[in-house]
């Protein structure tokens, strides 16, 4: 007899799973896009696309076409009944694993204590810390770096203030803890295909228009770490400011 198909938990699996982490994958080809953490019936809601708000981002794409593919996106839940704390270092843990995978943000501590080579270790926890004598925004590339130029990976696209990323006076690109980069923003713009040609339109994101800082600034920020007080461990979002 087939299985049946199952769109959501009773409320008693759903009160024994408590929290748990899933990966959302790609029948076509088993491969895994995605990975997630929630509770109750939020698994079975991302899997359909319920949950999206930004319907051009690259995940829902790939549930999009899934769907119209005629097929179901699978999913593995991979641990449960976890506190919310142990599913958010569960699910930083399989984002590091799984480096292909759609998700927007890094998992809550990838950019503090993600995979990274012994060496990068050594350079992260001996680096002098950066002393900010400039209003700095600070923006982690983790992932991003590695498809792109450091300049197209730090410019383009953020959800943050405008009206507060205009008021910095240099952006500084950062890679797990360490300054990478430094560049000034001349002009902020909504991330649309007319204010960056070539680039894939996202709603609700910013990217600036800029260039390299000068080797003054470059030389007084970049290989520096970033001040323990600006980095709140847990923290998935990419953006700090410093002042």
């Amino acid at each position: 007899m087939a299985d049946l198909k199952i769109d959501s938990f009773t409320p008693e699996v759903a009160e024994k799973l408590q929290y748990y982490v899933y990966r959302l994958i790609d029948p076509r080809s088993g491969e895994t896009f995605y990975i997630g953490k929630g509770k109750g019936n939020r698994v079975f809601m991302h899997a359909r696309g319920d949950t999206e708000t930004d319907s051009v981002s690259e995940k829902m794409s790939r549930i999009r076409s899934i769907q119209l593919a005629g097929f179901d996106v699978s999913h593995v839940i991979h641990r449960h009944g976890l506190s919310e704390k142990s599913a958010f270092e569960v699910e930083a843990a399989l984002m590091d694993a799984y480096p292909g995978i759609t998700n927007i943000m890094s998992g809550h501590g990838s950019s503090d204590f993600g995979a990274m080579h012994a060496s990068e270790i050594i350079k992260k926890y001996s680096a002098e810390t950066a002393k900010f004598e400039h209003k700095a925004l600070l923006i982690s590339v983790n992932r991003c770096a590695l498809d792109s130029s450091l300049y197209e990976a730090t410019c383009y696209a953020w959800r943050l203030s405008k009206n507060k990323a205009t008021k910095a006076e240099v952006v500084l690109a950062t890679v797990q803890g360490v300054i990478v980069g430094a560049f000034i923003a001349r002009e902020w713009l909504e991330a649309t295909a007319e204010n960056f040609p070539g680039r894939e339109p996202v709603d609700g994101r910013f990217g600036f228009i800029g260039h390299e800082a000068s080797i003054e600034l470059q030389q007084q920020y970049v290989g520096k770490r970033i001040p323990e007080k600006l980095r709140k461990k847990g923290a998935a979002n990419p953006i700090r400011y410093t002042w």
